[in-house]
């Protein structure tokens, strides 16, 4: 079987610099059975309105400038692996409600803006490390993009149209939610109050959610009125996924009305991951070519020569809020791994020519003894420390973290407030891949790393 289409038949054969990505190794796509339906679903797609708007990629961009620049932070996540059945206004509004929840404790917590990109409305596909699983001898679930997590395990062209339309759904939903009153910072600050009351650990985040309604009372007691002021009514919320089905991206990816930047219009920001960030691969000479904020997962096993190289391929031209390179080292080896990549980076680039963001989560997965696949909280936020003292070290900015969450209160991961165990996994696991933190996790995480924005805050201001 093969993996993509032949680019001289058809869908995506223009053979532009856009199309140069099709003479290039192209791991990770699916084993399609039959290329006449991808050819047709292809085609569909690149007929169809994108998800995004070019201006929009652009507005991100400059929001990402400040982070890059040391005057924002960049608040990254949701699903492991979404899925069709729980693309809902329930699952929607409970993922954006943690972002929103996050968001406040840390923009008050740094004295900085947040910006707001969604793990959301696209991550629909999923790299694996082998085509078999092990346990079952199944053919590896790829993402409901790709394949049924629970039924027929064949990749199925026809599931690209349902990503198409669920992506837009759930866009559609985000935005709404972003400008309808959800977003409302006084009863996003009501949310985290009752979470502060509620936690085990609620007392150690007591003072700060006081401040915030001091804050709040003050502008109040000023004549403010919050309810009439649109920064407090409504935020920009952006979605983001990883760019992994090549014939997918390429058929969403569009020029804007100049005719002369490309956009992946799938997405605000889309990254390439550890599996598929070789240098002379597909991946990324496609994402080298789109004119969108991109990203870019760095792991352990990555040199500071590569890290330099790949930033010099995605981001030659040096663009304020391009590039965020991904970090995801594992609690035991950022405090090693991550100096000399940094120093080396920004020696050959200069200060803040890119964004550094802290992904705690992939670098820390176990699997339990009784087959669960887990990371313990103590562990992300060891990794989420060493980041932040890697970068106090440097004297450069900690610019952000990317998480995997949901708004449930499921138990995938264990630890936290609530000190789950290996034992209380099976209550509510839910994942359709990897463990996600639930909202009090998530929530206890924006507290912890609204303290350490602030000690780095104060640092830097001496």
């Amino acid at each position: 079987m093969t993996h993509l289409l032949d680019p001289t038949a058809g869908a995506g054969s223009s053979r532009d610099g856009l199309d140069a990505w099709r003479d290039l190794p192209a791991v990770q796509q699916p084993s399609y059975p039959d290329l006449a339906v991808l050819k047709d679903v292809i085609g569909t797609l690149t007929t169809v309105p994108p998800i995004v708007q070019p201006h929009e990629c652009d507005i991100l961009r400059t929001r990402l400038a400040a982070v890059a620049r040391g005057e924002a932070f960049l608040l990254q996540g949701g699903d492991c692996a979404e899925t069709f059945d729980a693309n809902t206004a329930e699952g929607i509004r409970g993922k954006v409600r943690t972002l929103l929840q996050m968001a406040v404790v840390l923009t008050y917590g740094a004295s900085l803006p947040v910006v707001k990109v969604g793990r959301m409305a696209g991550q629909y596909a999923k790299p694996r490390s082998s085509d078999v699983e092990g346990s079952t001898g199944l053919p590896s679930y790829r993402g409901d993009a790709v394949n049924e997590l629970h039924g027929n395990r064949t990749p199925d062209p026809q599931r690209l149209i349902r990503a198409y339309a669920n992506s837009a759904a759930a866009l559609n939903f985000m935005r709404a939610m972003a400008t309808d009153g959800s977003a409302d910072l006084e009863k996003v600050h009501d949310w985290n109050t009752a979470f502060v009351a509620s936690s085990p650990l609620g007392h150690r985040y007591e003072e700060l959610a006081q401040d915030i309604e001091r804050a709040l009372a003050f502008m109040r007691a000023c004549g403010l009125d919050l309810s009439s002021m649109p920064a407090t009514q409504g935020v920009e919320l952006y979605s983001s996924h990883e760019a992994l089905l090549l014939e997918y991206e390429r058929a969403l990816t569009r020029y804007d009305e100049s005719g002369e930047r490309a956009f992946a219009l799938s997405g605000h920001l889309v990254w390439v991951g550890e599996r598929t960030r070789d240098l002379d691969g597909a991946h990324i000479d496609l994402l080298s070519r789109v004119a969108n904020p991109i990203g870019v997962k760095l792991g352990p096993t990555t040199t500071p020569e590569v890290a330099l190289a790949l930033a010099e391929k995605l981001d030659p031209l040096r663009v304020p809020g391009r590039l965020t390179m991904i970090t995801r080292m594992g609690a035991g080896r950022v405090r090693e791994v991550l100096p000399p990549i940094v120093r080396h980076v920004e020696a050959a680039r200069g200060k803040g020519s890119v964004i550094w963001c802290c992904d705690p989560m992939h670098g820390n997965t176990t699997e339990t003894a009784n087959g669960y696949k887990t990371r313990h909280f103590d562990d992300v936020m060891s990794e989420v420390r060493g980041f932040f003292e890697v970068h106090a070290s440097l004297g450069t900015h900690p610019g952000g973290v990317h998480v995997e969450l949901t708004g449930d209160e499921v138990t995938e991961c264990t630890g936290g407030a609530y000190e789950l165990t290996a034992e209380d996994l099976a209550g509510r696991y839910e994942t359709a891949c990897d463990p996600r933190l639930n909202n009090g996790q998530s929530l206890e995480l924006a507290f912890l790393v609204a303290e350490m924005l602030q000690a780095a805050r104060a640092t830097t201001s001496r």
